[in-house]
């Protein structure tokens, strides 16, 4: 019997965990299901659990010798040397115990959102335990072991044959998952992020196309640093409308970090939980315009933990169950069990106050700069549109 929605959730999500004081934390995602079964927007029939990605499953993306040194890592056993030419036993991503197992449940959540999907049992799918987009084949980066969304397009690609529209809306740019696919044309990948100029990754500049095969199929939109709601929200509709109608993907996947918010302690940008109605609202859109409903949608970065995070996450699903019109008051039993947690005070409502933050002074310069990003981006798709009608 198909399901409209599923939601890939396991309490071992909180296996991935670093240390105490490190910001990524996924007691956000338990925060997210708690905040869902309190409203009653979450049922048990929807709740699916995660499997444990194979090795073979993982080799699709990464090097053998790299997955034998994070088990090796997470038995103590991977001397310090060679775990740092993997990227592991950083300041970004530490070494944990069993962090092999507990990565694999990430890759392997989001492989079953993938399989229901593209089996016909749902529509849409959302795993936010999923979404390390940094990982890359043999080295880990940015609080990413393995890159879940990497592995899952690659196992589309095998066991499904389809063409894959990756969305990213980080605030860090989707590096990991961009290089994987960089010379596929079967795999179109689009990421609006912070500019990199002072944020990690670095990279992510308008004229990172593709290679070879793949030019002209990877798209990156880096906005400037303090871009509010307005701006941000016109550049990814005018540049997803664009590149939706352009690829005319089979599935849609969409990585829905949420760090783009004020509140975030890692980034610079100034968008308010108004964002995060809308971008689901498109990649939902875009999902049934093109892709017979197939969407698969999973977590990413978000390091303000209770005031964001849950918020931003929660109105994710409620869109794609058709949920979101719901505004006003948080329930007051969410936020009366986890404010005793918190060393913040939990927002009382869905939306963010209008006076979040001061207003910035350069808002004008901002939203003109981004709109010419936006044209860089596109200008590709608009040219050979200009030679077709020629």
């Amino acid at each position: 019997m198909s399901k409209n929605s599923i939601f890939v959730y396991s309490d071992a999500f909180q296996t991935y965990k670093f240390h105490d004081r490190h910001p990524f934390n996924q007691l956000r995602v338990k925060l997210t299901y708690d905040l869902l079964q309190t409203l009653g927007a979450l049922h048990d029939g929807q709740i699916v659990a995660p499997r444990l990605a194979t090795d073979e499953e993982l080799a699709l993306v990464h090097d053998s010798d790299y997955i034998e040194a994070v088990k090796k890592a997470g038995k103590g056993q991977l001397p310090e040397d060679v775990a740092l030419n993997y990227g592991l036993g950083t300041e970004d991503t530490p070494i944990f115990p069993n962090m092999h197992e507990a990565s694999a449940l990430l890759v392997g959540g989001t492989l079953t959102a993938v399989d229901y999907v593209l089996s016909g049992k749902a529509e849409h799918a959302l795993s936010l335990g999923g979404g390390l987009h940094h990982g890359f084949r043999g080295k880990a980066s940015g609080f990413c072991i393995y890159n879940d969304s990497s592995v899952a397009i690659k196992y589309m690609q095998e066991k499904y044959g389809v063409r894959v529209l990756y969305v990213d809306t980080d605030a860090h740019h989707g590096d990991g998952v961009q290089w994987t696919f960089y010379d596929d044309p079967n795999v179109c990948t689009f990421s609006i992020h912070e500019t990199g100029r002072y944020l990690f990754p670095g990279t992510g500049n308008v004229n990172e196309r593709g290679q070879g095969k793949g030019y002209g199929y990877s798209f990156n939109i880096p906005v400037d640093a303090f871009t509010e709601d307005e701006s941000w929200l016109a550049a990814y509709t005018e540049a997803l409308i664009e590149i939706a109608d352009f690829f005319r993907p089979d599935v849609i996947l969409t990585q829905n970090g949420v760090d783009a918010h004020y509140y975030d302690p890692l980034t610079h940008l100034s968008a308010s939980m108004r964002i995060y109605r809308e971008i689901p609202k498109l990649a939902h859109q875009i999902a049934h315009q093109y892709c017979n409903g197939r969407w698969i949608a999973v977590g990413g970065g978000g390091y303000d933990i209770w005031r964001v995070v849950p918020r931003a996450w929660a109105l994710l699903w409620l869109e794609m169950t058709e949920q979101s019109d719901i505004s006003g008051a948080l329930p007051k039993e969410w936020i009366a069990r986890w404010q005793p947690h918190a060393p913040v005070s939990l927002p009382l409502e869905w939306d963010d106050p209008e006076d979040l933050y001061p207003p910035i002074p350069r808002k004008a310069e901002i939203t003109e700069k981004n709109a010419q990003t936006v044209m860089k981006a596109l200008q590709p798709i608009r040219s050979n549109k200009q030679r077709l009608n020629l």
